[in-house]
């Protein structure tokens, strides 16, 4: 049990185990300013490039419901400081691949360990700073935005000005100084075992079959090759894809500790707030990946202007979520949920549009991109908290499977999106297509906002 006394040194620690979240906050956002380049270095289609993303946010999924458990079990600063070197280990493997298939399990296996990092992280900042923690992790968790605002940027320069390998030799040199001073500041307070129940990790295994397979039935639509071959591999993975859906749905029905319990995945409260999760993400994620992309394919923006458009919108995003954060008790989830959604589907929409006469693309995406983030910053904060009031009992979980969706949701639109560009004449013009349909899913997430109850006031 965590005790309520401030321990000494907090700060300290709150500086190394910050460093981590900021370094893995950047990593995961400068990629996307490198893919094109990636694709003419080693070859390949552009929805395999894709993968490179995508794959990573499955080890993150993978990873979240596990990380809490082992940290419980085997100590907070035992996970951390393996998840730290781990992720460090795997940016020096992706910035040495010499082909793509390498670079993907790479990123693989750092998605694993990034997506362990923040669970230990979190746990050793509420240990350290105890009756203060809340008011620490809301500090803490501020952290990753600062990094969504420096990544793209980051990202663009170095791609511009050295190579896109030098996006992940960059995480060593802070990878080394992380674990150092995790190794000499942080006690072994956290590394108390405590009783868990049982991973469930079947369910979490059909969960990555069901991911996988899914991504390669879209991918091998967008390749290239035998036709026979091709098809032959469509036909296989969607049919894998099939029965580990149904497989995974009856886990989750018969298994006590099921990973996704059955009564957080239907229902009228729900099943709609998971249905909005995934177009969030399809929305975010996929924003955020395919922008750059868009800038370089449609408009020949070189990467450091493609990845100050993220920059854009990450810093309207925060500005928006601070105040959406400060209406919630008074304006209420649902009004705010909209007012988002319909943000983020006119900002995506007007990313199809050409620029106005007179005006610069530069210009014009940049705009686009900002109303874009405002309506992620209006839609965050009151989706986080829509509903949560219901199941008060089960926060951790409702949290760990809305961060699923979500990624599931960006899994999901980035790898039809790759394909579909993958496959077209005019990749520009087809990825601007590609905005519209991510604009008409969000505005159909409106009419499912209102089947979720409305809350003002605290829960």
């Amino acid at each position: 049990m965590m005790s309520d006394e401030p321990l000494p040194g907090r700060w300290l620690v709150f500086g190394v185990v910050g460093l981590a979240l900021l370094l893995g906050s950047i990593d995961q956002t400068s990629v996307a300013t490198a893919l094109p380049t990636m694709q003419a270095d080693l070859g390949g289609s552009l929805s395999w490039i894709g993968w490179t993303i995508t794959i990573y946010s499955v080890g993150q999924i993978v990873a979240l419901p596990i990380a809490g458990r082992l940290s419980d079990q085997f100590g907070r600063r035992t996970v951390f400081l393996a998840a730290v070197t781990v992720f460090t280990v795997t940016s020096l493997l992706a910035g040495l691949a010499g082909n793509i298939a390498f670079l993907i399990a790479a990123r693989a296996v750092q998605g694993l360990a990034a997506g362990a990092i923040m669970p230990a992280a979190t746990g050793i900042v509420a240990e350290r700073f105890g009756r203060n923690r809340d008011r620490a992790i809301g500090l803490f968790t501020s952290i990753f935005p600062i990094g969504a605002i420096v990544g793209p940027v980051v990202g663009g320069i170095l791609v511009t000005y050295t190579s896109w390998r030098a996006i992940f030799f960059v995480n060593l040199p802070l990878g080394v100084i992380i674990v150092i001073g995790g190794l000499l500041l942080i006690g072994r307070g956290g590394g108390r075992r405590i009783q868990t129940s049982a991973i469930d990790f079947g369910g979490i295994g059909l969960l990555t079959l069901v991911l996988v397979a899914g991504m390669t039935t879209v991918t091998a639509i967008g390749g290239s090759g035998d036709p026979l071959f091709r098809w032959g591999l469509v036909g296989g993975a969607a049919l894998v894809t099939g029965i580990a859906v149904w497989m995974f749905l009856h886990h989750a029905r018969v298994k006590d500790n099921a990973v996704v319990p059955m009564r957080l995945l239907r229902g009228k409260v729900f099943g709609p707030l998971n249905v909005i999760n995934v177009l969030f993400g399809a929305g975010a994620l996929g924003f955020s990946t395919l922008v750059p992309l868009y800038a370089e394919h449609r408009y020949g923006l070189g990467p450091l202007v493609a990845g100050s458009l993220l920059s854009v919108r990450a810093i309207a995003m925060i500005a928006t979520s601070s105040l959406s954060v400060a209406l919630l008790r008074t304006v209420g989830t649902r009004r705010l949920m909209l007012i988002g959604y319909a943000g983020m589907a006119v900002g995506t929409g007007l990313l199809a549009v050409p620029p106005p006469s007179g005006m610069s693309a530069e210009l014009w995406l940049s705009i686009t991109a900002g109303i874009a983030g405002l309506g992620m910053g209006a839609a965050a904060p009151s989706s986080n908290n829509a509903s949560m009031h219901l199941a008060k009992d089960e926060i951790s979980a409702i949290a760990g499977l809305r961060a699923m969706f979500r990624q599931s949701g960006g899994i999901a639109g980035i790898s039809m999106t790759t394909a579909i560009i993958s496959l077209a004449a005019n990749p520009g013009v087809a990825q601007g297509y590609a905005f519209l349909g991510f604009a008409v899913l969000l505005l159909v997430a409106l009419p499912v906002i209102f089947a979720l109850p409305d809350h003002r006031g605290s829960w």
